[in-house]
C-alpha cells in the first residue's frame, strides 16, 4: 500500500508547500495554494503502472485504426450528444442547474441498460427511498439496476471493483470523499482526486462511469478546470427549468463530435426525445411579426431553425443591449456596423435579442438574422413570410460564409420555408429544391433586398 502525505499545491503553477500560507512561494499568487494528495512510496513502482504497458516506438502507417465499440442507451437523442452511444472505459461528465433533469436522465438511460449489461447507480446526493420513489413516479423497470447510496470514495471503489458494473453512474462528483484528504466534501481537492481514481479505475477495467457535476452560477462547471480536462466527453444541459424542454450539448468528446446537442421534452413519464426540434423553436403564432427572423443554425451534425426576436424601443437614461442565448458583446458590435455601412441608427434605443425555446446559439452564422430582426422591430415592419436567414457579419460590412450552406438550405426547404437570405458564397451550384435562395454581398444589400421581398 502506498504511502501518502498532505501537500499544498497552487492551482496556477504548481508550485507546492508544506502547509496553507497565504501567497504562493512559486508565482507569488495570492489565496492560490489548495489542498492534495502527495504519494512519497509508490505501491508496486509506480501509482500509474497499470494504466500502461511498456512504452515502444511505431510508425503511425502501422498502427490499426478502428473505431470504438458503442454501447447504446436506448435513447436516441441521448446516444447522439455521446456520438453514438458509451464507449468502454470512457469517463463522461454531465452537469447543468439544480432540478433540470441530471438524475432524470441518468435514471432513465440506466434502467433501459440494465436489461441488458450490469449497471449500478450511485447516489451521494439522495437516498435510495428517494431514487426509489423518482423511478415510480416515471414508471420504471428497476428490475435489474443496483443502488449504492455511499460517499466515500474508498467504500464505492471496493463495490466497483467487486461489481465490476458495465456502466455506473456517480451522482455527484462533488458529494464524495476521500478518507485520505482532510478537506470537506466538495472542495478542490477532493474533487481533484475522486476523480482522478474514478477514471483510473475505468480505464484500468474498461468500465464506463458518468459524473454528475454541480455549476456555478456562471452556468460553468463548479471544481477545478482539471475535472473537464481528465474526463473524454463533457455534457451540459441548457433550458430553462420552468420551460418543459431540455437540451444536451457536448462540449468536449473524445470520441464524437463537439457541439452537438439532444433535444428532450420533460414530460411527467421522464425526458422523451424530440424529433423534430426545429418546430420546438419556430413561433406558435402562425405569421411573421416585426422584430422576428428565422434562422437556420447549425449545432454538430443537425441543421435547426431557431427564431430570433429583437426589440428596439426608444431608450430612457442610457441605452440598454440585452441578450438571451447570444452573445451580448457581439450584439454591440453588430449594432456599429448597421450604423456604419447600412446607416441605421440605434444609440438612442434600448435592444433586446432572444433566442426562442432556450436554446444557445454560438456560431457567428447568427449575426444576419440578428440585424434583420432588429431592422424588422425599429421600423414596424414584418419581414417576409417564409423567409429564413444565416450568415456571418463582418466589420467592413461584408456577410461571410457559414459552414454546411446545402444542408441548412435542405432543412429550410423539408420545413416549408420558400426564401433563403444567404451570403454569396454559399449559393449552392444546384438549385434547391422548393426554396428560392437570394445570395447577398453586403449589410446594406441584404436590407435592400428586403425592401424587394416586401414590394
Amino acid at each position: 500500500m502506498a504511502k501518502t502525505k498532505t501537500m499544498y499545491a497552487c492551482t496556477e503553477c504548481g508550485a507546492s508547500a508544506s502547509k496553507w500560507q497565504g501567497q504562493c512561494p512559486g508565482c507569488g499568487g495570492w489565496n492560490t495554494l489548495v489542498e492534495t494528495l502527495v504519494e512519497t512510496v509508490p505501491a508496486n513502482g509506480k501509482r500509474f503502472a497499470a494504466l500502461g504497458g511498456v512504452a515502444h516506438l511505431q510508425a503511425l502507417a502501422d498502427i490499426e485504426a478502428r473505431e470504438e465499440d458503442r454501447l447504446p442507451t436506448g435513447m436516441g437523442e441521448f446516444d447522439r450528444v455521446l456520438g453514438g452511444g458509451l464507449v468502454a472505459g470512457g469517463v463522461v461528465l454531465i452537469g447543468g442547474d439544480p432540478g433540470i433533469g441530471k438524475s432524470t436522465l441518468l435514471l432513465q438511460a440506466l434502467t433501459a441498460l440494465a436489461v441488458r449489461q450490469p449497471v449500478l447507480y450511485v447516489s451521494g446526493e439522495e437516498s435510495g427511498q428517494q431514487v426509489a420513489l423518482r423511478a415510480r413516479r416515471l414508471a420504471l423497470n428497476t428490475g435489474g439496476l443496483k443502488l449504492l447510496a455511499e460517499i466515500n470514495l474508498e467504500k464505492i471503489l471496493a463495490v466497483l471493483q467487486a461489481e465490476r458494473p458495465c456502466v455506473a453512474v456517480i451522482d455527484s462528483i462533488q458529494t464524495l470523499w476521500s478518507e485520505q484528504l482532510s478537506s470537506a466534501p466538495g472542495s478542490v481537492a477532493q474533487v481533484r482526486e475522486c476523480a482522478a481514481q474514478l477514471t483510473r479505475l475505468a480505464k484500468q477495467t474498461g468500465m464506463t462511469i458518468i459524473l454528475v457535476g454541480h455549476v456555478t452560477k456562471e452556468g460553468a462547471l463548479a471544481g477545478p478546470r482539471v475535472l473537464e480536462h481528465i474526463v473524454d466527453t463533457v455534457l451540459y444541459f441548457e433550458g430553462d427549468a420552468h420551460s418543459r424542454f431540455r437540451l444536451i450539448r457536448a462540449v468536449k468528446n473524445r470520441y464524437g463530435a463537439v457541439n452537438e446537442i439532444g433535444v428532450f421534452a420533460m414530460t411527467d413519464r421522464g425526458l422523451k426525445g424530440v424529433n423534430n426540434p426545429s418546430a420546438m423553436f419556430l413561433s406558435p403564432h402562425g405569421q411573421n411579426v416585426p422584430g422576428s427572423c428565422v434562422l437556420v443554425a447549425q449545432e454538430g451534425t443537425r441543421p435547426l431553425l431557431v427564431e430570433i426576436q429583437a426589440l428596439v424601443d426608444q431608450a430612457h437614461g442610457n441605452p440598454r443591449r440585452l441578450t438571451v442565448g447570444l452573445d451580448a458583446q457581439r450584439l454591440a458590435m453588430l449594432l456599429a456596423v448597421l450604423h456604419r455601412h447600412a446607416g441605421i441608427v440605434c444609440f438612442d434605443q434600448d435592444v433586446f435579442i432572444n433566442a426562442v425555446g432556450g436554446v444557445k446559439i454560438v456560431e457567428p452564422a447568427a449575426d444576419l438574422a440578428v440585424l434583420l430582426a432588429i431592422v424588422s422591430s425599429l421600423k414596424n415592419r414584418r419581414l417576409p413570410d417564409k423567409l429564413v436567414v444565416f450568415g456571418e457579419v463582418g466589420l467592413a460590412g461584408e456577410i461571410r460564409p457559414a459552414p454546411r450552406g446545402q444542408e441548412r438550405l435542405k432543412e429550410a426547404a423539408k420545413l416549408g420555408f420558400l426564401y433563403a437570405l444567404i451570403p454569396e458564397a454559399n449559393r449552392p451550384k444546384q438549385a434547391v429544391s422548393g426554396i428560392q435562395v437570394i445570395a447577398i454581398r453586403r449589410v446594406e444589400e441584404a436590407v435592400a433586398r428586403l425592401r424587394e421581398l416586401e414590394n
